[in-house]
């Protein structure tokens, strides 16, 4: 069971030219009106209109969202970089809006770290000496604050840069030095304001894929803001659409592209790619979808009729699949009554993970054998078959190049 980390309860940003403006705005944001009503007649912009949202520790949760959403906003007053006009953010169940200027400095040194999209670097430091920063701020010794350092420059690829100035450095290496310099103080959160937006879409790419490393290893709690769909889909563990300083729909990658909440967050969803979004478990087949390795020919035939499965799988004791019966097989006059089902089995098929997507696990399938869904252990949760992922990856009414390569396997196989 995870516990949440960050409790957001109806907070609100209000910009305003002075107090009576932003009380004024506050008052037309509770009455119901909207964020031009409320700047034509008081002058305030409500740059956060009332979200509420929960963190779970450990995960990854991506707010997204068009210029002026009010995204980069919100992830400020997560750590009070802008102070909140109202409502309350909670870290481990303590509300910061109470905090001291000092409780909250120590807070930011020691809990949480930023990582932003321009760098932030000093530029008159070298590369260690920009890392050591925070922890010489803490009040870290030398010699242990250097032994931090050096430790999480490895991290992120950059050892060997330690005496380089951050102008000697590529952009996809001073993006790796604002990261080293975040996890130098081994904070619980990071925050992450579009910190890739800024480089080439190889680096892009190579990054957000060391940052999928870096969490599986290190757990963080992290907050990432972004306006690239496709980005929040492949780091993402929830997705929370933004739109004039609301929150529209909050979910994982498969959720949002099927069930979108309106044409705002399908616009966000149309173009992707869908067998990288959906995965093995979205779509597999479970229930009455098995048959243990002791029945016999009259078990397979009665669990056939008492389904709509074409396919059964055969679990041994423990529960893990050592082979599958088609239905066409328990026709043949040859194996009926009491006889065993393990000579006539198929024991030849693929293994996947409920966590693979579509896209990859594709290769994988044939129109005959089914994949076996199995967890850590090897033990079984369901099926899948090429055609539930053709049927997946065409469900948007479009052709993505996915699915018509799709299509013309399985078309190849039933020839």
């Amino acid at each position: 069971m995870t516990d949440t980390k960050i409790d957001v309860a109806k907070l609100v940003k209000v910009f305003g030219p002075n107090p009576r403006a932003v009380d004024a705005a506050l008052s037309l944001l509770a009455a119901g009106e909207s964020k031009d009503d409320i700047l034509a007649r008081t002058g305030g912009v409500v740059a956060v209109a009332g979200v509420s949202l929960d963190v779970q520790e450990g995960e990854i949760y991506m707010i997204m969202g068009l210029s002026g959403s009010g995204k980069s906003t919100l992830v400020r007053c997560l750590n009070r970089l802008i102070e909140p006009t109202s409502g309350s953010v909670r870290i481990d169940d303590e509300d910061i809006s109470k905090q001291s200027k000092s409780e909250l400095r120590e807070m930011r040194r020691t809990r949480m770290s930023m990582v932003f999209q321009n760098f932030a670097l000093l530029p008159h430091k070298t590369v260690v000496e920009n890392v050591e920063f925070g922890l010489k701020i803490r009040g870290e010794a030398k010699e242990k604050r250097a032994e931090r350092a050096m430790e999480t420059l490895d991290q992120v690829g950059l050892k060997g840069w330690e005496q380089h100035y951050p102008d000697n450095l590529s952009g996809g290496m001073q993006q790796r030095l604002g990261l080293a310099r975040a996890l130098a103080n081994d904070p619980d959160i990071l925050l992450m304001d579009e910190p890739f937006s800024a480089l080439d879409p190889l680096i892009r790419n190579e990054m957000q894929d060391e940052l999928i490393e870096l969490q599986q290893r290190l757990r963080k709690t992290i907050v990432f803001i972004t306006h690239d769909f496709q980005e929040a889909i492949k780091l993402g563990d929830r997705i929370a659409i933004m739109r004039d300083g609301e929150i529209i729909q909050v979910g994982g990658p498969a959720e949002l592209v099927s069930q979108p909440a309106d044409d705002y967050v399908q616009k966000f969803t149309q173009e992707i790619d869908r067998g990288r979004v959906f995965t093995a478990e979205s779509i597999m087949h479970t229930g009455e979808s098995v048959i243990r390795e002791d029945g016999n020919w009259d078990a397979a035939s009665r669990a056939f009729n008492g389904s709509q499965n074409d396919c059964l799988f055969v679990l041994n004791q423990t529960g893990q699949p050592v082979g599958y019966l088609l239905e066409n097989d328990v026709g043949d006059p040859s194996m009926a009554g009491d006889k065993p089902i393990q000579n006539a089995m198929a024991t030849v098929f693929p293994r996947v993970s409920p966590h693979q997507r579509l896209a990859d696990i594709y290769a994988q399938c044939s129109s005959e054998a089914p994949m076996a869904v199995v967890d850590e252990q090897g033990l079984f949760l369901g099926r899948v078959s090429i055609r539930d992922i053709v049927g997946q990856l065409a469900a948007s009414g479009s052709t993505p190049a996915s699915s018509a390569a799709a299509t013309v396997k399985l078309d190849s196989h039933d020839e």
